[in-house]
């Protein structure tokens, strides 16, 4: 292999199905409608399922969620504590960085120790939307 090639790990269309059924099952039960994004390694949308009745700004915030744990590795809720005490970071991450959201309910899908894609659930309050997301990545284990 050239050093000239990377080879990238990204999620295959199999488990972002997986991730969004097991999500789903659990806002069903929760009796409330999201949106579940799923986005690749490079944060390009893989999958997306928008229940029925879910609020048509859910679509766009769950993509974005899943955008912001995948391309800095880390939950979208992180942010906050991230930002909260640095004054110029607080005032221009959350307006300077496009598609970056401050808060919960995006998180990073790792495989074997690599981050090969993101998930995002937007729909209900940010804890809720943590919830369903946490229930979807339970099935990895």
């Amino acid at each position: 292999m050239s050093d000239d090639v990377v080879t990238k790990t990204t999620i295959s269309a199999d488990l972002a199905g997986r991730l969004i059924a097991a999500a789903v099952a659990h806002a069903e039960g929760m009796g409330k409608a999201f949106t579940i994004a799923i986005v690749d390694e490079s944060g390009v949308l893989k999958a997306l399922h928008r229940m029925d009745g879910a609020a048509l700004v859910a679509v766009q915030i769950s993509q974005d969620k899943a955008y912001t744990a995948v391309g800095f590795g880390m939950p979208s809720h992180g942010w906050y504590d991230f930002i909260k005490d640095d004054g110029p970071l607080a005032l221009g991450a959350p307006t300077g960085i496009d598609r970056l959201v401050v808060f919960g309910g995006g998180y990073p899908v790792v495989v074997d120790g690599a981050v090969v894609g993101g998930i995002g659930v937007s729909g209900g309050h940010y804890s809720e939307d943590q919830e369903v997301a946490e229930a979807g990545l339970a099935i990895l284990g």
